[in-house]
């Protein structure tokens, strides 16, 4: 390996010098599948190859249309791996609006999730240039169509050259903000722009390697990707993740994998404490509480620190084209600053 490759800053440097660190240590864990940080990077090395086989080169944007899981935070990095720019997109959209940011990013290839296979198909139709589909399993077992490329078959590929340059100020992704009034726009973010803002999400925010961080909102938007996911990689954390973020599921999670680390909108963190699961829940591992896109009342902070007293809280602001992260608000403040 040479001295160059070594100093290189790129998201995918981050999962191989973790993967270095703590070889052993679980990742990821989704459904039933998890690895470890060598078996995340191993993955991670021969979707690259699999990428690279059906074409996919350093510049080409990637669209992702999924929910949650183990695939999609693999392709994240893979992508990264080659130099290829992740293009995330809001599920919630219709095939109109779909095919307007595969136009608009200039997409060539898109992987789709199990629960959006007709939308994705209608909006690769619509004028796109998207020549190449393949299929993300999602957090339960599921079957591609027998005409798609899987991600299992790109992952048979062999290792990619680990002799691949990419440059931390080359295009990482385009993330599709706004829309309300107007047509989204994309905003294109390098590695180390993105790398930058994970080390303000690590010291302001109390990240720690120890953490074993649930990731449920979805990773389409910048919040879930990269406040929590890309750090949380960097540091070596656990990373538990799932594609429903319902309070039947979460709670759960948060007890049987022992979760110390959780963000949400104030709407979802409601929705646990009105959950008739709340309190027969061992919730007694949750250390973290973050919360973020709209104003917490200060009724429901009163109450969260009440009923999870041992539980520090942060608020989170900022916008998708700074990568996102902009204020933070921490345990003193809460009330102090409401609103």
């Amino acid at each position: 390996m040479t001295s160059k490759l070594l100093h290189q800053q790129s998201l995918a440097d981050l999962l191989r010098r973790s993967a270095r660190r703590v070889p052993d240590k679980v990742a990821i864990r989704c459904g039933n599948v998890a690895w470890t940080y060598r078996e995340f990077d191993s993955v991670c090395h021969r979707l690259a190859r699999g990428l690279c086989d059906i074409g996919i080169r350093a510049g080409d944007r990637v669209a992702v249309l999924a929910r949650n899981s183990h695939a999609f935070a693999a392709v994240r990095f893979a992508l990264a791996r080659i130099g290829a720019v992740l293009v995330p997109v809001n599920f919630m959209l219709n095939a109109d609006e779909i095919a307007f940011i595969l136009r608009s990013s200039g997409a060539v290839a898109l992987a789709l999730g199990p629960d959006f296979l007709e939308t994705g198909m209608a909006a690769i139709a619509r004028d796109t240039k998207v020549a190449a589909v393949f299929w993300l399993p999602g957090e339960t077992a599921s079957t591609p169509p027998m005409t798609m490329r899987s991600f299992d078959d790109l992952c048979a590929s062999r290792p990619l050259d680990v002799s691949v340059e990419v440059d931390g100020q080359g295009l990482a992704q385009i993330v599709y903000t706004s829309g309300t009034e107007s047509l989204p726009k994309g905003a294109m973010l390098t590695h180390e722009a993105v790398i930058w803002q994970y080390v303000s999400c690590i010291i302001e925010g109390g990240m720690a390697a120890d953490d074993v961080m649930l990731h449920a909102l979805p990773l389409y938007h910048c919040a879930q990707l990269d406040v929590f996911l890309g750090p949380a990689i960097y540091l070596g954390a656990t990373n538990i993740i799932t594609g429903q973020p319902r309070p039947e599921v979460i709670l759960p999670l948060i007890a049987a994998h022992a979760i110390t680390s959780f963000f949400a909108p104030p709407s979802v963190w409601i929705s646990l404490l009105r959950s008739p699961l709340f309190d027969a829940t061992d919730l007694s591992t949750l250390q973290k509480g973050y919360y973020g896109a709209s104003i917490m009342p200060v009724e429901v902070l009163r109450e969260l620190q009440c009923r999870l007293p041992a539980v520090r809280l942060w608020n989170l602001y900022g916008q998708t084209e700074i990568a996102p992260l902009a204020a933070v608000l921490k345990q003193a403040d809460q009330l102090r600053k409401a609103g």
